[in-house]
This record gives structure tokens, sequence and C-alpha cells, in this order.
């Protein structure tokens, strides 16, 4: 199990254009360290026509973030926290916030 960021995790933008602002994870590429949020970081795209888009034009769509510029929102206690990791009695890992001690998942 990888601890961190996860899918459908909330997130809060830490630095940027979309500083303080929260949001869900979409995509987590770990290879490349980004993440995809949702309503964070739009860009515009010029598009062709094609079967997926019929008329084609100017599309508005998220670009990946940096996964080093946000930070997980604590369901417990609602604030942004750093992750810290702990061993259960039966050996598996959990993710904690470090501000509340809460087990996250």
């Amino acid at each position: 199990m990888s601890l961190g960021i996860k899918k459908e995790d909330t997130v809060q933008v830490t630095t940027g254009k979309y500083k303080g602002k929260n949001g869900r994870v979409l995509r987590v590429d770990r290879d490349a360290n980004k993440i995809l949020i949702e309503k964070i970081n739009i860009i515009k795209k010029h598009m062709k026509p094609s079967k997926t888009y019929a008329q084609g034009g100017i599309i508005e769509k998220e670009a990946p973030i940096q996964i080093s510029n946000v930070m997980l929102v604590c369901p417990k206690c609602s604030k942004p926290t750093r992750i810290g990791a702990a061993v259960m009695d039966s050996g598996e890992k959990h993710r904690t916030c470090k501000k509340c001690k809460e087990v996250i998942d």
C-alpha cells in the first residue's frame, strides 16, 4: 500500500495561482509526481472536431499539478495536514493526520 495522496482524496493547493483552493483528486500519476484535481488548474485547449468532440473548438479542462504543491485535507478536522504512517496491531499500514492523530483510512 502506497502512503500519500490517493484518488478521491480532498486536497488543498499550497502554492501558485490556485493557492488556498480545495478540490477532489481525479487522478494520480506517481511516475511524473503529478495529480489532477477537479476544477483546479483549468486550461483552454483548441480541439479539432472528432467523435468525442463533434463540434470542436476551445474546451476547458484540468491540467496536472505538481504533487508537492498540495496538502491532504483531513476528513476529521478539515485542516490541511501532513500525512503520517501508523502500523496497526494486525500489521497493516494506515495514513494518519499529523494534527489530530486520527486514522484517515
